[in-house]
């Protein structure tokens, strides 16, 4: 676009520049402002062939005087003459001239914004700048930009009618029962110490597992105690969740063991015990499996005694290896046996050593746990002895791969604690309970937890595996031992 017909001159690209930059001064003298109007008139005028003329289209104000077609030029003409004094020359009177369209595609005046007026800008001129430390924009006006809006702090910017954002709420603490909350801190405080060259010597704070077959619904957990959590102490509890066998014919073993406390190699001690039971287990689950279902209770009770007892005497000659007396590298055993098979409902619990074994049932709890007589334990079966002396010819201790003594595992000593077995069939809505001292304790002891585990616990599904982590870690002032639990719900 020129100014005033000129020709275009080198610099026409930047025209839109030139045109809104303050820096550049007005064109040259002229008998009327040559504003953004005037120029709007111009080229509105040439590209719809009518005369030009001032005046803001599209908003239906009267555009300033014109020249009509054929008549004389405007008054803003370089050419026209004076109207009135000296010189003037009579004319016909000069009609309004016609009210321009805007060129499509081109800026469009929002509405509701300023009219102008005649011989003036008809857009609002552009504030200065505020000056340092004062306002960012003008009084009365807004600086939020439009079709947006500006939400003050602790308002909230949810659009009316629309339901409110629930509150954030601090997740809640672990639970507690009897005369108050214990005095550790309920979650983990403190990592345990790392060997650079030994990771896989790290025990993690908590394992968590569950399965479903058959009748049974399975959750296991173990937990670091909160004393070990403060002091950033190894979890001393080891627990083992295996299926061998698969279909009807699968059988599932959890085994979980606690090291001997204040020893530093206790965990390595638990972990290889379970280790060790569950090579065994693995290895005969067939004929495991088969005598469930028999119900041959006396080849069971043999079998997995002597088995014990073997994985024991493994652990004390390890302790001997490392050149530490037998106690300091012990465990004590529990572990449960649940075949796949729908038809059958007998589950086998065997292990030596302090825990528990509860049932749920009927709503009230019943301490299951074998009691032994005597405080050395039943004779050992087989021990040290071949296996033509032991009942029934100690068939299934064949079978669980166990060679016949002499072996340099056996040890001449007794085992400290009595064996404990048991086969009992569960009914639908039993919860069987099988866990090591660090909750068997508190469950004895504190009336509440029970009480509380029975709420629980009652419900016709089983809890998921997030609830049953929190119920177990149900805390009770003066018990802060590790936990290891493993609870059967029978459908």
């Amino acid at each position: 676009m020129s100014q005033q017909g000129a020709r275009p001159t080198g610099d026409s690209d930047d025209w839109w520049g030139r045109l809104y930059d303050d820096a550049m001064k007005d064109t040259g003298p002229t008998r009327t402002p040559d504003s953004l109007d005037d120029r709007f008139a111009s080229a509105a005028g040439a590209v719809t062939g009518g005369p030009p003329g001032r005046g803001t289209p599209d908003d239906g104000s009267a555009s300033a005087p014109g020249a009509a077609p054929g008549g004389p030029p405007a008054p803003d003409s370089p050419d026209a003459r004076p109207s009135s004094g000296p010189g003037a020359a009579p004319g016909p009177p000069v009609a309004p001239a016609p009210r321009v369209p805007a060129p499509r595609g081109g800026p469009a005046e929002p509405r509701g914004g300023p009219t102008p007026t005649p011989g003036g800008p008809s857009v609002p001129p552009v504030p200065p700048p505020a000056p340092p430390g004062g306002p960012a924009t003008p009084p009365g006006t807004s600086a939020t930009p439009p079709g947006t809006s500006a939400t003050p702090p602790g308002t909230s910017a949810t659009p009316p009618g629309a339901p409110a954002a629930p509150p954030v709420s601090p997740p809640a603490p672990l639970p507690h029962v009897g005369s108050g909350p214990p005095t550790y801190d309920p979650e983990p405080t403190a990592l345990s110490a790392a060997d650079p060259d030994d990771l896989g010597d790290l025990v993690p704070d908590t394992v968590l597992d569950g399965a479903r077959y058959g009748t049974c619904t399975l959750r296991a957990a173990s937990v670091r105690g909160d004393s070990a959590r403060f002091r950033g102490e190894l979890r001393r509890d080891a627990l083992l969740t295996a299926r061998f066998g698969t279909g009807e014919h699968a059988l599932l073993l959890v085994a979980m063991a606690t090291g001997a406390r204040a020893t530093p190699r206790a965990h390595r001690a638990a972990a290889e015990l379970c280790r060790w039971i569950g090579r065994a287990v693995g290895r005969s689950h067939a004929r495991l499996a088969d005598d469930i279902r028999a119900g041959r209770r006396g080849d069971l009770k043999s079998g997995l005694h002597r088995l014990t007892d073997r994985s024991l005497g493994r652990l004390r000659a390890g302790a001997a290896d490392q050149g530490l007396r037998p106690e300091e590298y012990a465990a004590t055993l529990r572990c449960l046996l649940l075949p796949a098979d729908p038809a059958c409902r007998t589950r086998v619990f065997f292990g030596v050593g302090a825990g528990g074994l509860f049932r749920l049932r009927d709503g009230g709890w019943h301490d299951i746990e074998p009691q032994v007589t005597e405080a050395t334990g039943e004779p050992v079966v087989g021990f040290g002895s071949p296996p033509s002396e032991t009942p029934r010819g100690d068939r299934l201790t064949t079978d669980l791969g166990i060679p016949v003594p002499p072996s340099p595992y056996d040890h001449p000593e007794p085992p400290r604690e009595p064996f404990r077995f048991r086969a009992s069939i569960a009914r639908p809505g039993d919860v069987l309970l099988m866990c090591t001292a660090g909750l068997a304790e508190p469950l004895r002891d504190e009336p509440a937890l029970p009480v509380h585990l029975t709420e629980r616990w009652s419900h016709p599904r089983p809890p998921g595996l997030a609830g049953f982590l929190t119920d177990v870690q149900t805390r009770v002032k003066g018990y802060a031992d590790d936990r290891s639990a493993a609870a059967v719900w029978e459908a």
